[in-house]
C-alpha cells in the first residue's frame, strides 16, 4: 500500500504545481484586458461637459452619444418630463423620436416602458400626451422584433383606456380598418384583433355595429388560425359592448362555427368565450345552444380531443352553475359524474388499459393530469354549491378526501387554499370535514401548510361554533384533535428552513383563546412561545412569537399561571445574560402595552424596563431610549408620581454617565420629546378621551377575570363543604342505626348538637352562595358590561376604585392564599372559622363522647 501512497502524494504535488502555473497564465492574459476596457479617446468620447443643463445633456446624448448613453436618456424621460415637461417635449421627444427609427431592440423596450410610465405618472394632459406620444406608439407597432411589437401593443392598449372617444374613433379605428384586412401581414392582423377588442368597450352599441363587426366577421374567418384563435379570444369584449341583442344574432352564431373548427386552439378559445359569456345567454340559448355544445367539448374530451382537459376543467365550476337551471336531474347526475372522473383522472387504471400502456404514459400526459386534478381542486366550492352542502357528505366527500390526499402537491395545495370556502359553504355541517383540516395541517409540504395557515382563524372558529345544530358533543371531540396538529404543523414550520411561513403561523396562532381552553393553552402553546423566543434566531419568528405569548398570557384565567409567566420574562428576558434576549423583552413590553392596560404594565413591567438603563450593550440601552416615551405614556398622575420619579431619575443617570456617543445623542432627542409630552391624569380629559376609554376596558376586563377567578374558588369551596356536611350526615346515620335503644338518651343528646351545627352550616352556606351570586350578578350587570355607555363619572370611578382594590389585593396575596384554598379543600371546613364551623366541632365531640360511654356500659352489661 505504501507505493501507492507516494504515488498518491507525488500526483496532487504535480497537480499542485500545475494549479499555480494555470494562475500565472491568467494574470498574464488579464493584464491587456485590464488595459484594453476604455481607451483614452473613448473615455474622451464618453465625457459630458459638467455646465450642461439636464435637457441639454440629453439632447447631446442623444445626437451624437453611444447607444447606451441614449438608452438612458429615454430611462430618464419621465423624470424630465417631471421636471421640466415643456422643454422636454419641445426638445427631448422629437429627438428620441428620430433615434428610435434606427435604435436596438433595448432602446425600444425601454421607450415603450417609458411612454406608459409618463402616462400613468399624468404628467402631462391626456390631449397633450396624444398629440405628442401617441403617433410614436402607433409607428412602432409594426416592429420587425416581436418582443418590441408586443411591449408597444401593451403601452397602446393602456393608453386606449385614458383616450377621449373622439381620439380612439379619429386616431386608432381608422387606421385599424386598413390593417385589418388580409392582404396585410400575419403579425398587423393580430395586433388588429387586439387592438379592436379594446376598442369596442369604449365606442357606442352602434359605431361598433357599423365599423368593427364587419372587421370581426372577416378576421373570424381568416386564413390563418392564429388569427381566428386571437379573434375569438376578443369576442367577449366585443359582446360586452353591443349588448345581448347583437350579441345573440352575430357573435353567438359565429362562435358555434369557431366551436367546429379544425384547429384545436380555435376550439378551445371558442369553448371559454362561451362560459365567459353565459351570463349574456337567455335560457333558449343555453339549452338549445350552448348545453349540446359543451356535452359535445365532455364526450370528445376523453375520447378524441384531449387538449381541451385542461381548459374544461378550470371552467366546469362556472359552467355548471351557469347552466344549472335548465339541467335535467339526468344531466345533473351526468355532469356531477363527469366532474369526479376528472378529479381522479390519472390516479387509476382506466378501462381498456393495460400495464403496459400505463407505463407509456408520457412526462406531458402526467403534468396535464396534474393540472385537470388541480382545477377540480380550484372548482370544488363551486361544485358544493351545485349539489347543495346538504348533499355534500353524500355526492361530494369522497371526492373531497381524494383531493386532499392526492399525491400531487398543487392539488392538496389548492385544496388548502379553497379551504375556508367549503367550510363557509357547509355551515353547520362543517364537522364532516375535521379530519381532512387535520390532515392538511400535517401535511409533509410546508406549501400545503403555508395555503392553509391564510385563513387558520375563520376555519378553527368554524369548526369549534359551526356545529351548534348537532349538539356540543363534536364540536368538543373535535379538539383533542386539533391540538396536537397544530403543534405538530408548528414544530414542523420550527425545523423548516421557511421561517416566513413559521412566523405566519405564529402570528394566527393568536386566535387559540378563542377557540380552546386557558389550560389548553397554558400546557400545550404558551410555554412553547417562550421557548420560541428564548432560542430561535429569526428576528420576524421570535417577534411573532413574543406577540402571541402576549395575547395567550392577556386571556389566561389563572392568576399563578399569569404570575409565573410574568416572572419567566422578566428573569429569563429582561435579567437574561444575553443581550439579544434582553432586546426581546423590550419588543415584548411593547405587545404589553399595545394589549394591556396602563395599570398592569406600571404594576409588572415598568421598573425592570427601567433597569436596563444600566444595561452594559450599548445597544439594548439605545432601544430602550426609544421605547423611553411609550413607557411614560403609560403614567398616570398622581397614581404613577413615584414611578414618574423613577424615570426621571433614570434619564438624568443617562445624561451624566452615558459614555457611548450614540445612545447620548438618542438620549438628548429622546428628553426633548419627553418634555413635550403630556401625562395623563386619573380623571378623564377632553384630548384623551379615546385613549383613556380604551384603557379603561381593557382594566375593567383584567379585573374581570380576577373576579371570575374568585368567584370559581369560592364555588369551589362550597361544594367541597356541603360534600364534607353531607359525609358526616350519612356516617352520623349509620352509626345511630347500629345503637342500643338502651342509649337513647346520650345519642339525642348527640343527635340534637350534629343537626344544629348542621342548620347553623347550611345558613352560613347559604349566605355565602346568596353574596356571591349577587357579585356576579353585580359584575355581569349590563350597567358595568360597557363602560363606554355610562356617562356618570362618579359611578364608573367608584366601580372601577373598588375593582382595582379587589384585584390588587388579590394579586398581592395570592401565593398565600394559594396554599389556603389548598389545605381548605384537603381539610374541609378548617378554611372556615364560623360559628356554624364551632358547632359542628362541639356537636362531633359530644357524639364522639356519647359513642365512648355507650361502648363502656355494653361491656359493663
Amino acid at each position: 500500500m505504501r507505493p501507492i501512497i507516494f504515488s498518491k502524494m507525488d500526483f496532487s504535488h504535480s497537480n499542485l504545481f500545475g494549479y499555480i502555473e494555470d494562475l500565472q497564465e491568467l494574470t498574464i492574459i488579464e493584464r491587456p484586458v485590464r488595459r484594453s476596457l476604455k481607451t483614452p479617446e473613448e473615455i474622451e468620447r464618453l465625457t459630458v461637459d459638467e455646465e450642461l443643463s439636464d435637457i441639454e445633456r440629453a439632447v447631446y446624448l442623444l445626437s451624437s452619444g453611444q447607444d447606451i448613453q441614449g438608452t438612458s436618456v429615454v430611462a430618464n424621460l419621465p423624470v424630465l418630463m417631471r421636471q421640466n415637461p415643456a422643454e422636454t417635449l419641445r426638445r427631448v421627444l422629437p429627438k428620441i423620436r428620430e433615434v428610435l427609427h434606427v435604435a436596438g431592440v433595448e432602446m425600444q423596450l425601454t421607450a415603450a416602458v417609458s411612454f406608459l410610465t409618463v402616462l400613468q405618472e399624468e404628467s402631462v394632459s391626456i390631449h397633450t400626451y396624444s398629440h405628442s406620444f401617441l403617433h410614436i406608439i402607433l409607428q412602432n407597432l409594426e416592429h420587425r422584433d416581436a418582443g418590441v411589437s408586443n411591449a408597444w401593443l401593451e403601452t397602446l392598449l393602456a393608453v386606449i383606456e385614458a383616450l377621449p372617444k373622439e381620439i380612439v374613433r379619429h386616431e386608432i379605428l381608422n387606421p385599424l380598418v386598413s390593417k385589418a384586412q388580409l392582404s396585410q401581414t400575419l403579425q398587423s392582423r393580430l395586433v388588429s384583433c387586439k387592438i379592436m377588442g379594446k376598442v369596442a368597450n369604449k365606442l357606442e352599441a352602434h359605431i361598433i355595429k357599423r365599423e368593427i363587426l364587419p372587421l370581426v366577421k372577416s378576421l373570424c374567418q381568416d386564413v390563418e388560425y392564429e388569427v381566428r384563435t386571437c379573434m375569438c379570444r376578443q369576442l367577449e369584449h366585443v359582446a360586452r359592448g353591443i349588448g345581448t341583442e347583437l350579441t345573440k344574432t352575430v357573435v353567438l352564431p359565429e362562435l358555434v362555427e369557431l366551436a367546429r373548427d379544425e384547429g384545436s386552439s380555435v376550439r378551445l378559445s371558442a369553448f371559454e368565450t362561451l362560459v365567459n359569456l353565459l351570463d349574456m345567454f337567455d335560457a333558449d340559448d343555453r339549452s338549445q345552444t350552448v348545453l349540446p355544445l359543451v356535452k359535445s367539448f365532455c364526450e370528445k374530451s376523453f375520447k378524441a380531443d384531449e387538449s381541451i382537459l385542461v381548459s374544461l376543467s378550470f371552467h366546469l365550476g362556472k359552467l355548471c352553475n351557469g347552466l344549472y337551471g335548465i339541467f335535467t336531474p339526468e344531466q345533473h347526475l351526468r355532469f356531477l359524474e363527469f366532474y369526479k372522473k376528472l378529479s381522479t383522472l390519472g390516479l387509476q387504471q382506466e378501462n381498456g388499459h393495460n400495464d403496459n400502456q400505463l407505463h407509456l404514459q408520457t412526462l406531458e400526459q402526467e403534468k396535464k393530469y396534474i393540472s385537470v386534478r388541480k382545477n377540480c381542486a380550484y372548482n370544488f366550492p363551486a361544485m358544493v354549491v351545485f349539489v347543495d352542502p346538504k348533499n355534500f357528505h353524500l355526492e361530494l366527500y369522497s371526492i373531497f378526501f381524494c383531493l386532499c390526499h392526492d399525491p400531487e402537491v398543487p392539488v392538496r395545495y389548492t385544496m388548502a387554499i379553497s379551504f375556508f370556502e367549503v367550510a363557509k359553504l357547509l355551515n353547520s355541517d362543517v364537522y364532516t370535514i375535521h379530519k381532512e383540516l387535520v390532515t392538511l395541517l400535517q401535511d409533509e409540504s410546508l406549501e400545503v401548510l403555508d395555503a392553509l395557515v391564510g385563513h387558520l382563524p375563520e376555519i378553527l372558529e368554524l369548526m369549534t361554533n359551526g356545529g351548534e345544530n348537532n349538539g356540543s358533543e363534536s364540536k368538543l371531540l373535535s379538539i383533542p384533535d386539533l391540538i396536537p396538529a397544530l403543534t405538530t404543523a408548528e414544530q414542523r414550520a420550527a425545523t423548516s428552513l421557511k421561517w416566513r411561513t413559521h412566523e405566519k403561523l405564529l402570528q394566527k396562532y393568536a386566535c387559540l383563546p378563542h377557540i380552546i381552553s386557558s389550560d389548553q393553552i397554558y400546557y400545550r402553546f404558551l410555554h412553547r412561545m417562550l421557548t420560541i423566543i428564548l432560542t430561535n434566531n429569526v428576528l420576524p419568528v421570535q417577534k411573532a412569537a413574543a406577540r402571541t405569548l402576549c395575547v395567550y398570557l392577556r386571556y389566561n384565567r389563572k392568576q399563578e399561571q399569569r404570575h409565573e409567566v410574568i416572572q419567566k420574562l422578566i428573569e429569563q428576558l429582561g435579567q437574561g445574560k444575553s443581550y439579544w434576549n434582553r432586546l426581546r423583552f423590550l419588543d415584548t413590553c411593547e405587545f404589553i402595552m399595545e394589549l394591556f392596560s396602563k395599570s398592569f404594565f406600571c404594576k409588572y413591567f415598568f421598573l425592570p424596563v427601567l433597569e436596563l438603563t444600566h444595561d452594559p450593550v450599548a445597544n439594548v440601552r439605545m432601544k430602550l431610549c426609544c421605547l423611553l416615551p411609550k413607557v411614560k405614556s403609560t403614567l398616570k398622575i398622581p397614581t404613577d408620581k413615584h414611578l414618574l420619579q423613577q424615570l426621571e431619575l433614570c434619564i438624568r443617570k443617562l445624561l451624566c454617565q452615558e459614555k457611548d456617543k450614540d445612545v447620548l445623542t438618542i438620549v438628548k432627542r429622546t428628553v426633548l420629546e419627553l418634555d413635550r409630552m403630556e401625562i395623563s391624569v386619573d380623571a378623564f380629559q377632553k384630548r384623551f378621551y379615546e385613549n383613556d376609554l380604551l384603557d379603561q376596558e381593557k382594566e375593567r376586563q383584567e379585573h374581570l377575570l380576577l373576579e371570575m377567578e374568585q368567584l370559581e374558588k369560592e364555588k369551589q369551596k362550597n361544594e367541597g363543604r356541603s360534600t364534607n356536611i353531607s359525609d358526616k350526615m350519612f356516617e352520623k346515620k349509620r352509626r345511630d342505626s347500629k345503637t342500643s335503644s338502651v342509649l337513647a338518651k346520650s345519642i339525642n343528646l348527640s343527635v340534637s348538637g350534629s343537626s344544629s351545627g348542621t342548620s347553623a352550616g347550611k345558613e352560613e352556606k347559604k349566605s355565602k352562595l346568596v353574596r356571591s351570586q349577587s357579585f356576579s350578578t353585580q359584575v355581569l350587570h349590563p350597567k358595568y358590561s360597557n363602560i363606554d355607555k355610562c356617562p356618570n363619572k362618579s359611578s364608573a370611578t367608584g366601580y372601577t376604585s373598588s375593582v382595582s382594590g379587589m384585584g390588587k389585593s388579590c394579586m398581592l396575596s395570592f401565593s398565600d392564599d394559594s396554599f389556603r384554598i389548598h389545605s381548605a379543600g384537603s381539610s374541609g371546613n378548617a378554611a372556615y372559622p364560623s360559628n356554624s364551623s364551632r358547632n359542628l366541632f362541639n356537636s362531633a365531640d359530644q357524639k364522639n363522647n356519647g359513642n365512648k360511654e355507650s361502648q363502656s356500659r355494653k361491656m359493663s352489661m
